[in-house]
């Protein structure tokens, strides 16, 4: 009889066992998200067959629907932020000439799209897994294949272009929302002067292009995040729950990372004058 494996040896393959399959994710990431470019190309380049109104009904199903969703989370937390913003100043340094500035440059640029669409990743993320998972588990996908159609071009494709669509116009909608409820809060709590408030001078152009590639961005991830662990569904309605709670965290942590990363390489890009 051959010896068991050593301490060591077993501890080894249990931390290699999740780095593998952390790896392999990673990889089945990147090919849904090459699969749905290359699905772009396909339906709408020259001679591609697209789905009449596919892209619009996922833009209704996707914007419309979190409409108000969005409007009164964005809303309520800008009252919240600047009541808090408010607070602070006037303890510390008594001036709030400044607190509308820098709020207004920090919702274009930061929280603006990023908080928009920590909201769609729990609401159209969760939306798409469990339908792709439904679809998954139910063999819907392989009667797809069978049928000559990519799932991929048929599910993916118009949910992706019309979730970046979306994002962008929901992201100027949320901030427009939460800067005058942050306005009308200062005013009504503090007696800060609207004219003083809504003022824009601090806005430059490269804060709105960095607010608009972070939603662009955030429109792109949560689709290709939520597709994919809808793709991953196995099993019955069990697999489909684990799509969904797959896709919620898995987009917002998209989110997180992107908001990192985009907004250290504008630093570094802009340096000081960010």
């Amino acid at each position: 009889m051959s010896a068991a494996p050593s301490l060591p040896v077993r501890a080894l393959a249990a931390l290699g066992r999740p780095v593998i399959a952390a790896a392999r994710a990673t990889l089945e990431l990147w090919g849904v998200l090459i699969g749905t470019l290359a699905g772009i190309i396909r339906s709408y380049g020259k001679g591609g067959r697209r789905p009449r109104g596919a892209v619009v009904a996922q833009m209704y199903a996707i914007g419309n629907r979190s409409l108000v969703f969005v409007a009164v989370t964005l809303g309520f937390i800008g009252m919240v932020m600047m009541y808090q913003a408010c607070l602070q100043f006037s303890r510390a340094i008594g001036d709030l000439s400044q607190v509308g500035l820098q709020f207004l440059r920090l919702v274009v640029s930061d929280f603006g799209p990023t908080l928009t669409a920590m909201m769609l990743a729990t609401r159209v993320g969760a939306g798409i897994a469990a339908e792709i998972g439904s679809m998954k588990v139910t063999e819907q996908l392989d009667a797809l294949r069978m049928s000559g159609v990519l799932p991929i071009d048929y599910l993916l494709v118009p949910r992706f272009l019309a979730s970046i669509v979306m994002t962008v116009a929901l992201t100027i909608l949320g901030a427009a929302i939460m800067y005058g409820a942050g306005g009308l809060t200062a005013w009504l709590s503090f007696g800060v002067n609207p004219r003083t408030f809504f003022d824009p001078a601090m806005v430059q152009p490269r804060h709105l292009a960095l607010g608009l590639v972070k939603a662009v961005t955030y429109g792109a991830a949560i689709p290709i995040v939520s597709g994919f662990c809808g793709l991953r569904a196995r099993g019955s309605s069990e697999g489909v729950g684990w799509a969904t709670t797959a896709a919620v965290v898995g987009s917002s942590f998209a989110v997180i990372a992107l908001d990192f990363a985009l907004s250290v390489g504008a630093l570094w890009l802009f340096g000081g004058d960010l």
